[in-house]
């Protein structure tokens, strides 16, 4: 399961691995009631499964949105109670509702009434002044009370004050046992574990203890991680793509992209990462860095980067 972005991210990382569950980036109920809801919701099939992650509090407007993403393809809509940033708690958004389990309750079982697809909920083990144990316990079985199918908690508090959203995925300490007693407490619950995962080894020991696991950064950070998923996780038998192999394949969507306008930097920015720890890897990401952005750029840049360290 992992957590990331835009649909160029989305579309490089299912090539990667053809198994991992992927989550768009958040979408204010706002954006979709109000804004442009076909920019919103854009993706490809090839991204399948794919969730939708919603961010807002209003059980109606949330109800609403579930339903456009069902209508629209998605798997999966996924509310979060984990976002720690300043902007959304102005708006009632993200880890704050923590300290509101019954607003999110009622925001599941709206959604639950109105589609088929799973409603689940990711969220912290707490936040700044209702971080207990208990607190916990209750937010989880009210919610799950409502029809939540699936919680994903990242395995640390949520600091709402004094801290910046970036602070806040590494200065609050990692507790995964909380996040393993959870599974113990609510055996019939679907649990997984999201925070500071990094290695297969992380991801196995995990596994011991809750039903699944979501990586976020170093799944952006060191994208080729990835390409063991399929074999590692799911007992695929393909051989395990070479990074060269994975270019290759991305080509034709960026000759796609490219035709409708798209920059070549909106997509090769989420590549950078391909390369990481190999030798000659700074030279792929400078390449891409000081080229791509330019006016006219094409795959040959790309490709260039990879000769760079393909030909060490």
């Amino acid at each position: 399961m992992m957590d990331w972005t835009d649909r160029h991210c989305r579309y490089f990382h299912r090539v990667l691995s053809e198994s991992a569950l992927l989550y768009t980036e958040m979408v204010t109920t706002g954006a979709l009631v109000h804004g442009d809801k076909d920019r919103f919701l854009q993706h490809d099939a090839f991204e399948y499964p794919l969730a939708l992650q919603l961010g807002g509090h209003d059980a109606k407007d949330l109800a609403f949105c579930a339903k456009l993403a069902e209508e629209r393809g998605y798997q999966e809509v996924n509310l979060n109670v984990g976002c720690p940033s300043d902007r959304v708690q102005n708006g009632r958004i993200g880890a704050c509702l923590m300290a509101e389990p019954e607003t999110v309750a009622n925001a599941v079982k709206a959604m639950k009434e109105c589609v088929s697809i799973p409603v689940t909920v990711k969220h912290r083990i707490g936040i700044n002044g209702r971080e207990s144990w208990e607190e916990l316990l209750h937010f989880v079985g009210t919610v799950a009370e409502a029809g939540c199918d699936a919680f994903i908690v990242h395995a640390r508090i949520a600091v709402l004050e004094g801290l910046s959203p970036k602070e806040n995925r590494d200065i609050p300490p990692l507790k995964p046992e909380w996040v393993y007693e959870l599974k113990t407490q609510f055996q019939a619950l679907n649990i997984s574990i999201n925070g500071g995962i990094k290695t297969f080894e992380e991801i196995d020991h995990h596994l011991n203890y809750v039903d699944g696991v979501m990586l976020g950064r170093e799944a952006y950070q060191n994208p080729y991680l990835l390409s063991e998923v399929d074999s590692r996780l799911y007992g695929c038998l393909k051989p395990v793509k070479s990074r060269y192999d994975v270019v290759e394949k991305m080509l034709p969507y960026i000759d796609s992209e490219l035709s409708k306008g798209t920059w070549l930097s909106h997509i090769t920015r989420h590549m950078l990462g391909l390369y990481h720890g190999v030798p000659g890897g700074r030279r792929f990401r400078r390449h891409i860095s000081e080229n791509a952005h330019k006016a006219g750029a094409g795959k040959e840049v790309l490709l260039e980067a990879v000769r760079l360290v393909e030909s060490l």
